[in-house]
């Protein structure tokens, strides 16, 4: 007898297991069970052959309908050609020299066609496609041994491998296999009225009838969001355990003299979040924070009062941000909101002062040397830097609150090793301008506590989209230089993001090739520049910008383009996050299409940010009812993020969203769709918490236990670790 452990080899043989093996990564009999099904033929009901589309990889089920054998035109050999039909419309099948196999393909025999559809003299076709026929009706004993269920199992499959063979090889595993363990508690799965794991693996592949098979897929999909939020709800009690300095709001302290300087009054949101922020870092364990908001939300005043919090109790704050542009735009946005209470120990400044020092990968010697001595001293009680704060040289004198801004762009190894460099546990706050749905939220980050900033503050303007079609309507694009130069005239900045850096370089694109889709030619900074500069913005002060360039001509431009002395600027993504420019009022995205749909979101809310509302123009050579034009459109149509969010997460697959294509393992994510099963994730979140508070450490449940550590163990979770 088998287990789901053992070798599929000792179920299947040696050269059955080799092509599993090489085709799908299918070694252990646990990783044949868990080939699921694409879906069900039932038998008796026939493909929709209308619905296949050149290109597919197809199994279907059909009627032989016609066959003739007939000689090749000119040289030797015959064509047996086959039609098979389902009733409505037909399907040729094609096999050269093979007049034998008119014995088996007579009309009106049922059977499974495997192959990839093609279309010749206007007819699809599949050529010498591989099949199994359905044993007649007469042949009782055949029928039983084959095909006794009336739903057959349709697999992904390949050329080496068609479904039906899938099938045969899961047959003989689970025909082979001791009955399979069930780490999920019986009351739990009790109170779900799931089946059984065993059950479960046999029903889904091997049906009574659909009702047993959505309740197989279903028990399967829950075991993948239980065994997950296990993790998280143990990763959190592991937090609560950990002993942190607590810093809870100073009277009188550096705080108060900030809010009391603020020319604005926080929104509502902004009060409600700073609140939950200041109960957190009141507490003697570490804080562990996610605070979203759309972009221009007011994130960074949210997270500068936590880090005054810290500083009035004696403790230093750390800001990571992901890119030098970003890092010296907080730099000046943190240093102008505090203004004389950012010039400690300095003439003029308070009493109450702090400093703010930047440390980044590319600054002089002395400035670096001035920055360390601050962060060590304690002196500089907020600093701010890119990955060069996590070098070996970098030391805090008490480093008590860590902000990572979009942290989804750094690793687990880079959070920890600036967590490292606290005496104690650090509180935390990552932030995200990206809006994150809410089952993403309970399944990637179910460790951390979640606010939501949703509301703009006062003195936003909106922003109005449009999708230039530069293929269909050239003059439009014309029509889009004008608007910039009209908006300059009027006193107003531009900007014009390319995806890449130069032409001749395809590295370079800085974008989400995701969705990507193949152009001729792909706009460049270096390319467009000169040829706006020549042309429609002629007598412009035009500037380019991206991460090519040295940190003091990006720092410069930046400075130029933040005080007016640059009308427009062409530029990459690095603009993506953290450009506060309130002047500027136009964006142009070249070739749009190759952006994700966050990453335009992001990019667009640079612009708006003062009194004037803003144009947000999005260039495409994708033409009407593409994916890509389809998503410009949905894009164009709306300013939710949160909405733009979903759309962004339908169009990807699973693994990108969840991390697991990070590992060269197989994922134990298989079935789990975030969007789709968000009822299911809350039930099982909430079946995860009340076992942990039972059993922190799950001591009585060993098999539970030993799945867990194969779940932790796998490298696809690194993701999970977002503290």
């Amino acid at each position: 007898m088998a287990t789901l452990e053992s070798k599929v080899s000792s179920v299947l043989g040696d050269r059955t297991s080799k092509v599993l093996d090489s085709t799908f990564g299918i070694k252990s009999v646990g990783d044949l069970l868990r080939h699921y099904p694409r879906r069900y033929a039932v038998r008796g009901e026939l493909t929709d052959i209308s619905t296949l589309q050149e290109g597919d990889e197809v199994t279907i089920l059909a009627e032989v309908f016609s066959a003739t054998n007939r000689p090749l035109h000119g040289r030797k050999g015959s064509i047996f050609e086959v039609i098979v039909t389902d009733g409505k419309a037909k399907l040729s099948l094609t096999f050269f020299n093979q007049a034998w196999r008119e014995k088996d393909l007579r009309v009106g025999r049922q059977g499974l066609f495997a192959g990839k559809v093609g279309v010749f003299k206007g007819k699809r076709q599949l050529a010498h496609p591989d099949y199994e026929l359905i044993p007649d009706g007469n042949d009782v004993d055949s029928a039983v041994d084959e095909f006794a269920g009336k739903f057959l199992a349709v697999y992904p499959a390949a050329g080496k491998m068609p479904s039906w063979k899938i099938a045969q090889c899961i047959d003989l595993a689970i025909q082979g296999l001791d009955e399979v363990p069930d780490f999920l508690p019986d009351k739990i799965r009790e109170k779900h009225g799931y089946p059984t794991l065993h059950q479960a693996l046999v029903q889904l592949h091997k049906p009574a009838d659909l009702d047993h098979a959505e309740m197989a897929r279903e028990r399967l999909t829950f075991d993948e969001a239980f065994l997950l939020q296990l993790v998280l709800a143990k990763r959190k009690a592991a937090l609560k355990s950990l002993d942190a300095i607590a810093r809870p709001a100073v009277v009188g302290g550096l705080l108060q003299a900030f809010d009391k300087t603020l020319p604005f009054e926080l929104t509502a949101g902004q009060r409600e979040v700073a609140a939950e922020i200041e109960s957190d870092l009141s507490q003697s364990h570490p804080m562990h924070r996610l605070l979203q908001g759309e972009v221009g939300s007011g994130k960074t005043v949210v997270a500068l009062r936590a880090m005054l919090t810290v500083i009035d109790n004696g403790g230093q704050a750390a800001l990571l941000a992901p890119t030098e542009v970003l890092a010296a735009q907080h730099l000046r946005t943190i240093t102008k909101l505090l203004g004389n209470l950012a010039h400690g120990g300095m003439l003029g400044g308070s009493e109450k002062a702090t400093q703010v020092t930047l440390i980044t990968g590319s600054q002089s010697a002395a400035a670096r040397k001035d920055a360390l001595a601050l962060a060590a001293s304690g002196a500089a009680g907020i600093v701010i830097g890119t990955h060069a704060l996590l070098g070996e040289s970098i030391v805090f004198n008490d480093l008590g609150l860590i902000v990572v801004d979009e942290q989804h762009r750094f690793g687990v190894e880079q959070r920890d090793a600036l967590k490292n460099k606290a005496h104690t546990p650090a509180h935390l706050l990552v932030m995200t301008a990206t809006p994150i749905p809410r089952t993403v939220a309970m399944t990637v980050f179910g460790d951390l506590d979640v606010s939501t900033l949703r509301e703009l503050p006062l003195g936003r303007q909106p922003i109005t989209t449009h999708v230039i079609a530069a293929v269909e309507k050239p003059a439009h694009l014309e029509r889009a230089w004008q608007r910039i130069a009209e908006e300059v005239a009027k006193g107003h900045q531009a900007y014009v993001v390319a995806p890449r850096i130069n032409a001749t370089n395809n590295e370079d694109a800085d974008m989400d090739f995701l969705f990507g889709t193949e152009t001729q030619s792909i706009a460049s900074v270096e390319e467009l520049g000169p040829m706006l500069h020549s042309g429609p913005f002629s007598g412009l002060r035009v500037a380019p910008l991206h991460g090519r360039l040295s940190t003091d001509v990006k720092d410069s431009t930046m400075s130029a383009f933040s005080s007016g002395e640059i009308d427009v600027l062409v530029s990459t993504t690095v603009i993506e996050v953290g450009v506060d420019v309130a002047n500027a009022t136009v964006m142009v995205i070249m070739d749009a299409d190759r952006f994700g749909v966050s990453q335009l979101h992001q990019l667009r809310g640079r612009i708006g940010r003062g009194t004037s509302p803003g144009l947000c123009l999005l260039v495409t050579n994708a033409m009407p009812e593409t994916p890509a034009r389809v998503r410009l459109d949905a894009v164009a149509a709306t300013l939710d993020g949160f909405e733009l969010s979903k759309i962004d997460l339908e169009q990807r697959r699973e693994g990108d969203v969840l991390g697991a294509n990070q590992s060269g393992t197989r994922s134990h994510l298989r079935l789990l769709r975030v969007l789709r099963d968000e009822a299911l994730i809350e039930s099982a979140r909430e079946s995860a918490g009340k076992l942990i508070q039972e059993d922190p450490d799950l001591s009585g449940f060993k098999s539970l236990n030993d799945e867990l550590k194969l779940l932790e163990t796998d490298s696809a979770t690194d993701f999970i670790d977002k503290g």
